[in-house]
């Protein structure tokens, strides 16, 4: 199995599929037509489809395949990955030599690098290029669960559904695409999907950690951003004004790497918010002082939904402000010791809003002119082609400018992407049935290999997963969707489907490291042997 495994990597990983690319459908075709080879797939071809992404203007699709087992049952096991890879130009004058693992080795063996990776360059374990660990061995090792599982339906009491997709290093079209797929399939088969499995990159969480990880659940991610508006004044009458680029910075220091901001579920800890972006919006060079400022952090959550990260942040802001006005107080009375002037208390106040509150401020006073104005405004930026967190700015700048209260406030929204976390708890059936599938086929890995293999509860990386369940709870919901300007005319989720196929989920993925750089590699040793039964043996007590 691991001979094949490795095969089938190689291969794929020699078809160049950049996300946004034309490769992407290559990658994906290679798949359709080695599966449609497989007897069980000549004998029933409707169970191999190639299915086109909705709304695609690239025209991509993905593959999907099933197995019927011979015990009829409704239960349904998911295997998901991506065919998709990020760019290549990281690989400087290599670059044309980056999805050719053999010569890749070679010419890498030639440049300097540091002590680790030179070890593996000579080592025979590791085989190094674009896309073989994130994931292609990954998604090759779903590929060979297929065509094993096709030869010993007799083994499942259910049903074994993969996807192939594109897009998971860009929107994840491909996923959202398969998840209404996915929901109408369960609907016309009567079938109930109990878990999903991906096989995404797995490796080390700090230096010279040598432990091997299962996932069960995922690390979810907000955008939460933040309108910052001040009051300008000239620079030689500083105190006149309140400084925006001031207030966001107080702002930053609340937020950023904020441990009390770390979302902890099960034992494990999310890595604290950070920025990913900090811009003040003065176009030009005057002595005016900036009277507005946008930033946005990632924000990982483990059980926190959108309602309550909104509130927490919205306590964050009301403290950075209420420490800007103590700080400008104290400097201000300090200056007019030094300069003889008579003090009088600044007159800023707190104030921080959601979008949804402003927005409702604003039609109070102004009714359905504003949503004709962001109507408008909307379709421009759809012509121009808008970045999602550009498009989102916008729509707030807009919608500020029409509230007749100018004093200074912090606006909080969300921008896109959002992906759900999955808390697998052992709370219901399905949940418990998974959590003991996967201590059985790790316990029996494990008397087979001396790896050290450990059982976590968040797979910490943003990946497709996100997209197997999200919350039933209508103002959990309800807080994301109005607090997202860009929803639904620029960005938006298929949550009925989403929720239609509801599932709890594993990563079982390949060992490596360096995912997304020129030195990204696979490890043979685990991932050849370990993973593969790992992933068998879970499969098979699922469906059992």
């Amino acid at each position: 199995m691991g001979e094949k495994i490795k095969r089938l990597s190689l291969e794929l990983t020699r078809i160049a599929s950049v996300v946004g690319t034309r490769g992407e459908i290559k990658a994906v075709e290679y798949i359709y037509n080695y599966l449609k080879k497989v007897d069980y797939f000549i004998q029933n071809s409707r169970n191999l489809q190639l299915k086109d992404l909705k709304n695609d203007s690239l025209n991509r699709k993905y593959v999907m395949a099933f197995l019927e087992g011979k015990k009829a049952s409704v239960n349904t096991v998911l295997l998901l990955g991506h065919i998709d890879t990020v760019g290549t130009d990281d690989y400087g004058d290599l670059k044309e030599y980056a999805t050719e693992p053999e010569i890749l080795k070679q010419m890498l063996s030639k440049k300097s690098f540091d002590e680790e990776i030179t070890n593996d360059l000579k080592s025979d374990n590791w085989i190094f290029g674009r896309g073989i660990f994130d994931m292609k061995t990954g998604v090759a090792s779903q590929m060979v669960m297929i065509e094993e599982f096709s030869e010993q339906l007799e083994k499942l009491q259910g049903n074994l559904v993969f996807i192939g997709v594109p897009d998971e290093e860009g929107n994840s079209a491909g996923m959202l695409s398969a998840v209404q797929d996915l929901a109408e399939l369960s609907k016309e088969k009567g079938w109930e999907f109990i878990a999903a499995i991906d096989t995404d990159y797995m490796t080390g969480q700090y230096t010279g950690d040598e432990n091997k990880y299962v996932y069960i659940g995922t690390v979810g991610k907000l955008l939460p951003c933040f309108y910052v508006y001040g009051k300008e004044t000239h620079v030689g009458e500083a105190f006149s004004g309140l400084d925006a680029n001031l207030l966001a910075s107080e702002l930053m220091k609340e937020v950023d790497l904020n441990y009390d901001l770390c979302d902890v579920a099960g034992g494990e800890a999310t890595l604290p918010p950070i920025s990913l972006h900090q811009r003040d919006l003065k176009t030009e060079y005057s002595v005016q002082t900036v009277n507005a400022v946008n930033l946005y952090f990632n924000f990982a959550t483990h059980i926190s939904q959108p309602d309550e990260v909104l509130e927490k942040l919205k306590q964050k802001a009301i403290m950075a402000f209420e420490n800007t006005i103590r700080m400008l107080n104290e400097n201000y009375r300090k200056y007019c010791e030094l300069s003889g002037t008579p003090y009088k208390r600044l007159p800023w106040r707190t104030r921080v809003f959601s979008f949804e509150e402003l927005y409702k401020n604003v039609k109070d006073e102004i009714g359905k002119e504003i949503d004709n104005k962001l109507e408008t405004l909307t379709d421009e930026l759809l012509k121009m082609g808008a970045d999602d967190r550009e498009f989102s700015l916008r729509i707030v700048q807009e919608v500020h400018k029409h509230y007749s209260d100018k004093n200074p406030v912090i606006i909080i929204y969300f921008a896109p992407p959002f992906y759900p976390h999955i808390f697998v708890e052992g709370a219901n059936q399905r949940e418990a049935k998974l959590l003991n599938a996967v201590e059985q086929a790790v316990k029996e890995v494990r008397e087979k290999y001396e790896y050290k293999i450990i059982v976590k509860k968040f797979y910490p990386y943003i990946s497709d997963l996100s997209y197997c369940s999200i919350s039933k709870n209508e103002e959990s919901i309800r807080k994301l969707v109005n607090n997202m300007p860009a929803w639904p005319k620029k960005y938006s989720l298929p949550v009925e489907a989403i929720q239609q196929i509801s599932m709890p989920v594993l990563n079982i993925g390949p060992y490596g490291k360096d995912a997304h750089k020129l030195t990204e590699r696979i490890s043979q040793s685990y991932s050849l042997d370990a993973m593969p039964m790992i992933l068998q043996k879970t499969i098979e007590r699922l469906l059992s």
